[in-house]
């Protein structure tokens, strides 16, 4: 028996006539750009996190990038991150020319410790970074308190949270601004890149909807310096097929997540996801802790199940970041989480018989 990481192709038979018959309308009228598919996704992406506006854009990364410049974020600001999470978060941060400060985690959530974000702040601080890391929503509440204590933006990155929820209120409806991906592994994916930026400002929205298409407001008038990071019509139509069931493809994700849950609980070698009560868990990733990982992790790859690391590498030491000044041992928690985690197999349409081979190898290997 064999288990993938990840194998999207029950997905695709279920939706297909739909994608289909969308993708041979936008050939026919030949909208690949900004086409009304595209326009009716922002709208109905934008409805689904509870906000106002959604602006399409190329890429996870480049809606956090985007996201930053209508919030005027430039050189010689500073932007509060957590350190454990993918690099992308920090890039968007120095593509803007402003200083990313990495800062330490929950040791149960993963997500941005509330407390270490307060102690960073300083007068060049102009925003936060809250992640919510593996599809559980970072510790809003408290973040959102001491930004508006500072005058300090609060950018959501929920790339992995799709439909996840806190304290009864979506993922992208946290904050000033939040920022989705749709690369094809999300929950929400696409068939290539793209990403969404949503808010309740209708001045940020405007900015960014610029920002993304080259700075203009018509065809040649060009109000400020903008780019191209436009979401294509072809990958709207694919979306807004999965939109409409990604809410169950949720509830498929957190079923298998019980059922790991269950059969992993007499582990004591092993850390299973903490999920706080007052929140929502998607599963975009079922990650665990293990003192041996690496031994482990090559071992379950020998018994044919797919298993990954995410993030083997605390930003603050990677080498990219050599600049930044940061050392092993800055953010210890971070560091240790980072050699202990490790990521099951998790997709809606996995079977038990999946769940259980992947548990019953684990527990043999541990």
């Amino acid at each position: 028996m064999s288990v993938k990481f990840i194998d999207f192709s029950e997905q695709y038979k279920l939706i297909k006539d739909e994608i289909d018959a969308g993708l041979k309308k936008v050939f026919e009228a030949g909208n690949f750009i900004m086409g009304e598919e595209a326009k009716n996704f922002e709208a109905s992406f934008a409805k689904y996190c509870d906000t106002k506006y959604g602006v399409g854009v190329n890429s996870g990364t480049d809606a956090l990038y985007l996201a930053l410049s209508a919030l005027d974020i430039t050189v010689g600001d500073e932007v509060i991150l957590p350190s454990y999470t993918f690099i992308a978060t920090a890039l968007c941060i120095s593509y803007t020319g402003a200083t990313p400060v990495f800062v330490e985690i929950e040791e149960g959530t993963y997500n941005i410790d509330p407390d270490a974000f307060k102690a960073a702040i300083t007068p060049k601080t102009k925003a936060v970074i809250p992640v919510h890391l593996y599809g559980q929503p970072a510790n809003m509440d408290d973040i959102n308190a001491v930004a508006r204590e500072h005058g300090i933006a609060v950018i959501e990155d929920a790339a992995q949270s799709h439909g996840a929820a806190y304290r009864g209120q979506k993922v992208g409806s946290l904050g000033d601004v939040a920022c989705f991906s749709f690369y094809p592994t999300k929950s929400l994916g696409a068939f290539g890149d793209g990403g969404m930026v949503v808010t309740n400002n209708e001045e940020i929205s405007q900015k960014v909807q610029m920002l993304r298409d080259y700075g203009r407001t018509n065809r040649y008038a060009h109000k400020i310096k903008g780019f191209n990071s436009r979401l294509d019509t072809v990958q709207a139509v694919v979306l807004a097929a999965k939109l409409k069931h990604l809410d169950q493809w949720n509830v498929m994700r957190a079923k298998h997540a019980a059922n790991y849950n269950a059969q992993l609980a007499g582990c004591t070698e092993l850390i299973a996801p903490t999920v706080m009560d007052d929140r929502t868990h998607v599963y975009q990733t079922y990650a665990v802790r293990l003192p041996n990982r690496d031994h482990v992790l090559e071992k379950m790859r020998q018994n044919n199940i797919g298993v990954l690391i995410h993030y083997p590498i605390p930003i603050h030491l990677q080498e990219a970041y050599a600049d930044a000044g940061y050392k092993p041992g800055d953010l210890p928690l971070s560091e240790k989480i980072a050699g202990e985690i490790m990521s099951l197999p998790m997709y809606p349409h996995m079977t038990e018989d999946d769940v259980t081979f992947v548990c019953d190898t684990l527990k043999r290997l541990i």
